[in-house]
């Protein structure tokens, strides 16, 4: 269990002390690969389908695949951190992510969706993983590390979206500009395998935490991720193309969607440490949903394109799905007792939230070909903020110290 102090944990055979600067860098490092495999993939979308030859459906479904699988590594994350150690488990899921996008510079339909599997189980391996090591090593700071580290990703996958085009014109193919991002996660292994190796072998008699379904907490806080994971790959998803459908082009509508991803960096860095900082959690993950439910609101019956208001319903878009990620993942740690349980829970959470957001917006999909129209799609998204809502009042502030 963590000490507050930020040294590793006392019960572990060898465990050596790690300076938690050393630890925070080591895990931005990391997380700044846990979207960039993801976020490299839209861009290419088009390209992918000329080339192979795939329809829509199934160009769609290497994604879905991919987070779906995130859901897979989420449930699984926290058995394989006590059986081989959270440190060591979260550099060994990077690699399999490094894996998974080297496999994807294979220009073949079989490749690319074996390797966003890979991807996929990387992913929700790590995050399980990361928290707990937060939880362990940098618990007194949970919030601003959080924050911290989900900037990092953020900013992973917005140079991410930005070089996939170029760098698949300067590599030859959309497949080397997949696999490129083998490079900076092995590099993150590599700067990370030090501190796994000073912590030492995980106890193997220490309590193991299996996913904790029957705690009530844990299972509110599985609503809040599932609300919050759906509103984010719901719009990733579907805000370029509906303003599309009102006649934007598709260079304008990227523009869009980039300046919702902007938006989410200091959402993600400020809200977290203000609600540590203040002990109000509920206030500030309220306010930051109560932005993305105007900006959907505001999408839905004001679109209004000839305008300037579709920046601003991004901005606000961004801010509410860029803070509710990290502001669920700090509540968790605030209320566990040590880094394992915390792995478990974040497991449970995380694992529901993917599998909603790997099947939200294939739904959103499903009823814009039915209804020939985005409102009933959008409706999906203002359910998830009435989840993430009720959610967000049952778990209630941070208890005090």
């Amino acid at each position: 269990m963590t000490t507050g102090s930020g040294t590793t944990s006392s019960s572990r055979a060898g465990a050596g002390t790690v300076r938690p600067v050393v630890v925070l860098l080591g895990l931005l490092a990391l997380a700044a690969n846990l979207r960039a495999a993801l976020a490299g993939y839209p861009p290419l979308l088009e390209t992918v389908r000329e080339d192979l030859g795939t329809s829509a459906g199934v160009a769609g479904f290497v994604q879905a695949s991919a987070v779906l699988m995130m859901a897979v590594g989420s449930f699984a994350g926290s058995a394989l951190g006590a059986r081989f150690g959270r440190e060591r488990a979260l550099g060994a899921s990077v690699a399999i992510l490094a894996l998974g996008s080297v496999v994807r510079g294979v220009p073949a339909l079989a490749s690319l969706i074996a390797g966003s599997l890979l991807v996929g189980l990387g992913i929700g391996l790590a995050g399980v993983l990361l928290a707990g090591v937060v939880k362990e090593h940098l618990a007194e700071r949970a919030g601003a590390v959080t924050g911290g580290y989900v900037v990092s990703m953020a900013i992973g996958a917005t140079i991410a979206s930005a070089l996939a085009v170029p760098l698949a014109a300067a590599l030859g193919g959309w497949s080397f500009s997949l696999a490129v991002w083998a490079v900076p996660a092995a590099l993150a292994v590599v700067i990370w395998v030090p501190v796994a190796r000073r912590v030492g072998a995980p106890d193997r008699t220490a309590v193991r935490h299996p996913l904790p379904w029957r705690h009530g907490f844990a299972r509110i806080a599985a609503c809040y991720q599932a609300g919050t994971s759906l509103l984010f790959y719901g719009w990733i998803t579907w805000l370029p193309p509906y303003y599309e459908s009102h006649g934007w082009s598709a260079e304008r509508a990227g523009l869009l969607l980039a300046v919702w991803s902007v938006a989410q960096i200091p959402a993600a860095l400020i809200a977290p440490i203000l609600a540590e900082r203040h002990r109000r959690w509920r206030f500030w993950a309220g306010l930051t949903l109560g932005c993305v439910a105007v900006g959907t609101l505001g999408v839905m019956l004001l679109p209004m394109p000839g305008t300037g208001v579709p920046w601003m319903w991004a901005v606000l878009l961004g801010i509410g799905v860029g803070a509710g990620f990290p502001l669920g993942l700090t509540v968790m740690a605030w209320r566990t007792p040590d880094g394992a349980a915390n792995a478990a829970t974040s497991g449970l959470a995380l694992g529901v939230g993917y599998i909603s957001a790997g099947l939200g917006p294939l739904l959103m999909g499903v009823l814009i070909d039915l209804t020939k129209g985005f409102p009933a799609a959008i409706a999906v998204l203002l359910a998830a903020a009435a989840l993430q809502a009720w959610a967000i009042w049952r778990i209630g502030d941070r208890p005090a110290a």
